[in-house]
């Protein structure tokens, strides 16, 4: 839902599947998250789907 959200918006995003990277699973532990989608946009990250935090996330960082 994560990447859909941001594909209508038009916002390129890198996909990270920590199923099969073991890298990217380390950087969602390393965040202290144990479940996905952890989204990161700039210094902000938002948990889940939760479309207002991403809203907010982008509007922080100057992309929307």
């Amino acid at each position: 839902m994560v990447k859909v959200y941001l594909s209508r918006k038009g916002l390129a995003y890198q996909e990270k599947n920590v199923s099969l990277d073991a890298v990217a699973r380390q950087e969602v532990i390393d965040l202290g998250h144990r479940t996905t989608p952890v989204t990161t946009i700039g210094s902000q990250k938002v948990v889940g789907y939760n479309p207002p935090k991403l809203d907010e996330a982008l509007k922080i960082e100057g992309l929307a």
